[in-house]
């Protein structure tokens, strides 16, 4: 049978390894072939980030035991910058993601600003958020101090690193507990920049701030509206980007932020449901639209499934945007599976309810018997 994509073999493999240390021994004084016979031998057996960290311990084993001995030999092992002609989606290859790893080994504790020089490169390179973020822990203010230099950095690589690494809720992450009062600063300078790589870090940085300090990312997208620094276009594609969850919610400034009115005057002058469907099937939902007024609607809706102790959880789900004008109304449809073998979520028989959410509001309701498969 064959096997499945595996992602952690895509990115460190033999011929990745096999990369890595043709270029560390270019450097001179260290034994390529050793290091891929090591680095090999426990590969397969271990999970993506522990793969990283299996090799750093590698390259430590041959490399010298303190950094400013290091320096240059992880200086002259670095591959040509990655091309700053790009504007997005140039995240590097992972094969060099042990490199930070070697930094914060040797660095952390004994030689932090030679440690950052060090990130400053590799991330020209490939994206040193995960290791900067160990130096964010240990030297918050140094650190900070440099990301104020960093921000106007002329590779976007490293401008990146100071939205990126100073994520509050950066997946796969540690959390480096920094308050926003401390990054948005940042993230002032950071907004009107002119690459889109840079850009979404900011918005992705933004939207995790909405998760804990909602108002406060919202006043912050104000504050960047009034200053018109950033081009309108990518400023409202960067509000867009930065508020999803809040939209999704269907929280009501966040509407009105993207442009849609949670008050506005709108009709449903129908909301179609089946009554009854079983797990597996295809439903469609369908509603007819109007208004008095011209105005922008953006649809959800809400299926409140049924869970395992019988209450219902919401969740939201896109169906379109749409303007509507006097005199005409919007047809709107959209097909629903009941999945019967997800795997993040488990159906259950019994009654359901589906809600049509316009601008945030609320405004049908249906329910449906869900029936076993």
């Amino acid at each position: 049978m064959a096997s499945g994509y595996s992602l952690k073999d895509d990115l460190f493999n033999a011929v990745t390894v096999g990369r890595l240390a043709g270029e560390f021994a270019a450097t001179g004084d260290f034994d390529g072939e050793r290091f891929q016979r090591a680095v090999l031998s426990r590969l397969e057996e271990l999970e993506l980030k522990q793969r990283i960290s299996w090799i750093a311990e590698c390259l430590l084993d041959q490399l010298p035991d303190t950094l400013p001995k290091a320096a240059p030999i992880l200086r002259a092992a670095l591959p040509p910058p990655l091309d700053p002609a790009r504007t997005d989606n140039d995240f590097g290859s992972f094969i060099h993601a042990p490199l930070g790893e070697v930094v914060t080994a040797l660095g952390l504790d004994d030689h932090p600003d030679l440690a950052l020089d060090l990130l400053e490169e590799i991330t020209q390179r490939f994206s040193m958020e995960f290791s900067i973020r160990a130096f964010l822990i240990r030297w918050p203010d140094l650190v900070l101090a440099r990301m104020e230099h960093w921000a106007g950095h002329s590779n976007y690589h490293v401008r990146r690193l100071v939205s990126e690494g100073t994520r509050p809720k950066l997946p796969w992450a540690q959390s480096v507990g920094l308050s926003p009062d401390r990054t948005l600063p940042l993230l002032d300078r950071l907004h009107a920049d002119g690459t889109r790589y840079v850009t979404r870090s900011v918005a992705n940085h933004l939207n995790d701030i909405t998760k804990t300090a909602p108002d406060l990312a919202m006043d912050r997208i104000e504050l960047w509206r009034s200053k018109d620094q950033q081009t309108p276009a990518e400023l409202t594609w960067m509000t867009k980007h930065a508020l999803r969850g809040l939209i999704k919610a269907g929280d009501g400034r966040a509407m009105g932020l993207v442009g849609f009115d949670p008050d506005a005057p709108v009709e449903v002058t129908s909301f179609t449901v089946p009554a009854t469907a079983r797990i597996g099937e295809t439903i469609e939902i369908a509603t007819l639209l109007t208004s008095p007024v011209q105005t922008g609607v953006l649809v959800d809706y809400v299926f409140w499934r049924r869970r395992a102790n019988g209450e219902l959880a919401p969740k939201v789900h896109k169906l379109r945007s749409a303007q509507l004008t006097p005199g005409h109304s919007v047809s709107l449809t959209k097909r629903h599976q009941f999945k019967g073998d997800a795997t993040t979520f488990r159906l259950y028989p019994g009654r359901q309810k589906i809600a049509l959410q316009i601008n945030g509001r609320i405004r049908a309701e249906a329910e449906i018997d869900l029936l076993a498969p």
